[in-house]
């Protein structure tokens, strides 16, 4: 597959979860990919305060960590989600901002930003803004975000590199990134590798953890770490139980932090 064959399944599949589900939880690949079982908020680290503040319908069970955990957002901050979803993320940093900050969420789906933007309305989000684009080219001016978060999205992305450019440019001096997202600690198999399928649901797409933090690096970030990592057993894939278990095996759920340089 090309690069914009890649991003066009993964829109259209997304698509469809924003299209066809009621508002409820649906697993870390969406409705029929076939992998593990959804894994609950408090799961993720979300705290028993930010579970009860998450609107109806913002949760759509698609992330695999809470990014917020490690982002100490400050009041008055402006905060950019990328991949934003149905909003859950943004939302609960929109809490932290508090009316003097801002929050901007982008998501390169249509159905999934018509989502959002009535969950908005609904909660009464009025610093809360969610903008069409891809997060390779991310819709934002540069110097403008203090904080940026993402929850399982840039595995998604065949541009890795691209999108770590795209944040440091739209970060100010010193700003910070805080990424919850899905890396490789050892190859999949081949037929987990190959599959479209298991690329969408956040697998096949993930790079080898030290590429990941190399690439962010490369960038231009400093102080570049993992602050968690752990197993994802919903990322369970594969034709047979033991490429499924082999999966589980080489994929891990990591919170990485790091920091554009101060000027």
């Amino acid at each position: 597959m090309t690069t914009n064959d890649i991003r066009e399944t993964v829109r259209e599949r997304y698509g469809k979860v924003a299209e066809t589900t009621g508002g409820e939880p649906q697993g870390c690949c969406g409705t029929d990919c076939g992998c593990g079982a959804t894994v609950t908020l408090e799961e993720l680290g979300y705290s028993a305060e930010q579970r009860a503040g998450v609107p109806a319908g913002a949760d759509l069970g698609l992330g695999c960590g809470n990014p917020l955990g490690h982002a100490a957002v400050k009041p008055g901050e402006t905060v950019l989600d990328l991949g934003s979803g149905a909003g859950i993320d943004a939302f609960l940093a929109s809490r932290d901002t508090g009316p003097t900050g801002r929050v901007l969420g982008v998501d390169m789906t249509a159905s999934m930003l018509s989502r959002a933007r009535a969950n908005a309305v609904k909660g009464g989000f009025a610093n809360v803004e969610f903008r069409l684009g891809e997060i390779e080219n991310l819709p934002v001016a540069d110097a403008s975000v203090d904080v940026i978060i993402s929850n399982c999205v840039v595995n998604l992305s065949p541009d890795k590199p691209r999108v770590f450019g795209e944040a440091l440019r739209v970060l100010r001096a010193g700003g910070r990134v805080v990424l919850s997202d899905l890396v490789l600690v050892a190859p999949l198999p081949e037929a987990v590798r190959t599959s479209v399928e298991a690329y969408v649901g956040c697998v096949a797409g993930a790079s080898m953890k030290e590429d990941y933090l190399a690439q962010m690096r490369g960038a231009g970030f400093e102080r570049v770490e993992v602050l968690e990592e752990k197993e994802y057993p919903a990322a369970a894939f594969g034709p047979d139980e033991n490429a499924a278990a082999a999966t589980v095996r080489a994929i891990r759920s990591v919170k990485v932090r790091a920091f554009k340089p101060a000027a």
